[in-house]
């Protein structure tokens, strides 16, 4: 019996080692064709003609050559990086920052405003991302997406915003004026797991395809990696950590009045303020007042334990659920704290449940949340262009 041939397979192949050849250029580039055919397992033939396909496209340049025996020296090979450009916005409460990076995952452009005197979130988003890509050389037509980090619920149907407690003028139908606006893809993302997904690409999570990742700032919050993916829920509310109701305080029965919810009155900034104070550590910043407690050695300890205990009661209650192998104390507080703080959150959740995760401090110090909505908005483009590369 003859095989039957599978109509568009050389089609399919050559998309997919092109695909190949391109991570690889963003992982170990520049390379030479010959190269490229040794890591791809291509003939010397095959990888040329790879090549010379890609750079018609405008997906690689020559960057230069590389010196060999006799004969001429090999020409070089690396990713363009002006072939698409992405926008990732960090947007809190008083300032909005946002960054420009190029194809290659580096970024470019970035600029930082006050929010303080605009109650236009259109207008906000439309400078914030129109400034990022200039300062970067970038023309706004090259940026094929914008990814936002915002606090709040995302539903995960619409990908609209349908609660942001510290963002009252951001509400549903601001996904399609922005993209209206910028005439360019637009995304929103919560920015709790935004700081995951950076975690897990260069952080203390880095490697694992399951964690949690506990916020502690201003706010409280979670967010959830299984299987290397975010787990948002039905209605985007997974990981709204500030909502468990936790003995020791009074638990609001109705949210829409912006009650502060329990868990965030015993373990957010406000609360660590108020431990800090009851145990000598007088600042006006929660972070400050944490790594003053450190400073102070054996006589930091009692506060330490205190907020760790504080804490454990909302990371022992995610872990008897999910039974992740690690926890990641991210955001001010939990940077602040460090392994001191962490060490202590691993030894109170073990002591109270039956499950014991590793808990570690960030392994990022700088704007975790900007660098999560560029690498969400870079996998999704890198997709897009590197997977429609042939014609």
């Amino acid at each position: 019996m003859s095989a039957t041939r599978l109509p568009g397979t050389p089609r399919l192949l050559r998309a997919l080692n092109d695909r190949a050849a391109l991570e690889l250029l963003l992982e170990r580039g520049p390379l030479t064709r010959a190269r490229l055919g040794e890591l791809t397992g291509l003939s010397k033939v095959t990888a040329s003609q790879l090549v010379e396909r890609l750079e018609e496209r405008g997906l690689v340049t020559r960057v230069g050559e590389q010196a060999g025996g006799r004969g001429p020296n090999a020409q070089l090979y690396a990713v363009r990086p002006g072939s698409a450009h992405v926008v990732g916005v960090d947007v809190g409460a008083e300032r909005v920052v946002a960054a420009c990076a190029d194809i290659t995952g580096a970024v470019i452009g970035r600029v930082e405003q006050s929010t303080r005197d605009t109650d236009d979130p259109v207008g906000v988003v439309h400078n914030a991302v129109v400034r990022a890509a200039s300062s970067a050389g970038a023309e706004l037509s090259s940026v094929r997406r914008v990814v936002l980090g915002t606090p709040g619920l995302v539903d995960p149907g619409t990908g609209d915003i349908t609660f942001a407690f510290n963002l009252p003028r951001w509400h549903r139908g601001l996904l399609a004026a922005l993209r209206e606006d910028l005439h360019t893809p637009v995304v929103f993302e919560n920015d709790v797991n935004l700081a995951a997904v950076a975690e897990a690409q260069s952080g203390a999570a880095h490697g694992l395809a399951d964690f949690v990742l506990v916020w502690v700032g201003a706010g409280v919050g979670l967010a959830i990696m299984l299987g290397g993916r975010l787990h948002h829920g039905s209605s985007g509310a997974a990981g709204e950590i500030g909502y468990l109701p936790v003995p020791g305080v009074p638990i609001p029965r109705d949210v829409s009045r912006r009650a502060k919810p329990a868990f965030q009155q015993l373990a957010g900034a406000d609360a660590v303020r108020a431990v800090a104070r009851e145990h000598g550590f007088d600042s006006g910043d929660a972070a400050d007042a944490v790594r003053a407690a450190i400073a102070a050695g054996t006589a930091g300890g009692p506060m330490l334990d205190e907020l760790a205990r504080r804490l454990a009661l909302g990371v022992a209650s995610t872990c008897v659920v999910l039974d992740p192998p690690l926890v990641v104390l991210a955001g001010e507080v939990g940077q602040a704290g460090g392994a001191a703080l962490a060490d202590r959150v691993q030894h109170e959740v073990a002591a109270i449940t039956l499950v014991r995760p590793r808990v570690l401090p960030t392994g990022l110090t700088e704007e975790p949340i900007l660098r999560g909505a560029l690498r969400t908005a870079l996998d999704a483009v890198r997709d897009e262009v590197f997977g429609s590369t042939v014609g």
